[in-house]
């Protein structure tokens, strides 16, 4: 009898990977990734183009699919985990008319800010329906900015989508769109599970020009049409899945409460995992929906480890390895040097595409290794400041459990385990949104019973502990990151 596997599909905005898992033995039997290329064609703008995203996920699948099939495996289910917030427009037939918006596009800023300030009541309104905080990042306020400056493609598309959907229509010939990725576009009603009526009068479209919303345990069959592109068997099971945030919570292991996962990519973020819709009076905090039941509540940066990139190549003209061995000649709290890390604009805590990072207290003995060591402090603190934001609500954090690229360096976890002053936990995988794809999959096939227990399954790596002696420099140090944070969030 042919082992089944399932796998998990992780389209992110820097790869598209995907591993093949065997539940049973708990191992992870093949793996592939291609690289994205993002495009700026001017300042504030990102896109990518769906084609290529299109092209490499067959590369990805087909090369998993040689590997699967040299074992002598079967496929039972492909789960699918993506990147939030993207947004392109379509033809009647599916053809893009545009490239694909990420989440780091900023040309909706003048909408995003009305929404904030001259509209504030219409802002929070749609905040406390979608659970969306309003930015550029998301398709609502995109959809406003074409609305603006380009009607006749607002007019004249047949349909608004992410590149998700992009990709799933290809494969099942059905536009569907989970509650997961919906509860992302600021355009969703999460209690009626409908898209708001309020929202789209914002972004001057029909409902009938959006996706049918789903749950994320919806399964369909492959297209005949897309088996050779994906090297799959015609008909195999596709479980649409979730977004790559509530994903990364779920295969991470951190669904109970006292668990806050903290991821850095290229941007970052920090969750946790609630039971019931949650908002923020001031609409600071996401809230997206994974399953029934189960819901993500945190907030991203925009600075992450771009910042690091930005180090090696702006900054330092070494690299990142480098960097990360310059910081570490520093003590903790860098001799008072501050770095606020807003490259890039802010998402939480500040919720502002316009400010920009500072260095503070700079003092005539602070060397180079002074300031790249306070500018990765800098990335954490911020994160950390949406956790006690976050911590108001939810509680106090207990564990940490953190993936993403920055877990590849022991010395910038340990500084979070520092700076938190709590325990620090690693997943045995990295690829925590493929494999949270995979436990919904599982579940939602019978193998876990419920979220709970598939999350018990994820397997640890190393836990970092907190240094006392550099907690206790670094609490005296992120309180004075928070005032500079607070006299930037009053401007």
């Amino acid at each position: 009898m042919p082992t089944t596997l399932t796998i998990g599909a992780d389209i992110g905005t820097t790869n598209v990977k995907a591993i093949a898992y065997e539940p049973h033995s708990d191992q992870i039997l093949a793996h592939a990734s291609r690289p994205l290329h993002t495009l700026q064609p001017q300042p504030g703008y990102s896109e990518q183009d769906p084609e290529a995203i299109w092209q490499a996920f067959g590369e990805v699948m087909r090369e998993l699919m040689q590997a699967v099939q040299q074992a002598g495996a079967t496929v039972g289910v492909v789960a699918f985990s993506a990147a939030m917030h993207s947004l392109m427009a379509v033809d009647a037939a599916g053809k893009p008319l545009t490239h694909a918006l990420l989440w780091s596009d900023n040309r909706a800023e003048a909408e995003a800010r009305t929404l904030r300030t001259h509209q504030a009541a219409l802002g929070q309104a749609i905040y406390e329906q979608t659970g969306t905080p309003i930015h550029p990042m998301i398709p609502l306020c995109k959809l406003a900015f074409w609305r603006h400056h380009q009607p006749d493609l607002i007019r004249d598309a047949a349909r608004f989508i992410s590149i998700k959907e992009f990709l799933w229509v290809r494969l099942t010939g059905e536009y569907d769109v989970d509650f997961s990725m919906a509860t992302a576009t600021g355009l969703f009603d999460q209690e009626h599970r409908q898209w708001s009526p309020l929202a789209l009068s914002v972004a001057g479209i029909a409902d009938t020009q959006l996706s049918t919303p789903v749950p994320t345990m919806h399964i369909r069959p492959l297209l005949e049409s897309s088996a050779a592109h994906t090297g799959l068997e015609p008909g195999t099971s596709l479980l649409i899945g979730a977004s790559d945030g509530c994903l990364a919570n779920l295969g991470a292991g951190a669904v109970a409460p006292g668990m806050t996962t903290l991821t850095i990519g290229t941007s970052g973020a920090i969750r946790q995992t609630v039971r019931q819709p949650l908002r923020d009076p001031q609409g600071r905090l996401f809230c997206y929906h994974l399953t029934e039941g189960y819901y993500v509540v945190g907030g991203p940066t925009n600075n992450g480890a771009n910042v690091l990139q930005w180090l090696a190549e702006q900054f330092t003209q070494q690299t990142p390895e480098a960097v990360l061995a310059q910081a570490a000649q520093m003590g903790a709290g860098a001799d008072g040097l501050l770095f606020l890390p807003y490259l890039q604009g802010e998402r939480a805590p500040l919720w502002d595409a316009a400010v920009r990072g500072a260095f503070h207290h700079v003092d005539w003995l602070h060397t180079q290794a002074h300031f790249v060591r306070a500018t990765l402090e800098g990335v954490l603190f911020n994160l950390w400041s949406i956790n006690q934001l976050l911590g108001d609500y939810t509680g106090p954090t207990h564990v940490i459990h953190a993936n993403g690229g920055f877990a590849q360096s022991a010395f910038w976890v340990q500084m979070l385990a520092d700076i938190a002053g709590v325990p620090v936990r690693l997943n045995a995988s990295n690829e925590s949104g493929a494999v949270g794809a995979i436990l919904l999959a599982l579940t939602a096939t019978g193998h876990y019973p419920s979220l709970d227990i598939a999350a018990g399954s994820v397997s640890f790596g190393k836990t970092y502990e907190p240094n006392p002696e550099h907690h206790r420099v670094y609490q005296e140090t992120f309180e004075r990151f928070r005032a500079l944070q607070a006299g930037l969030a009053s401007k």
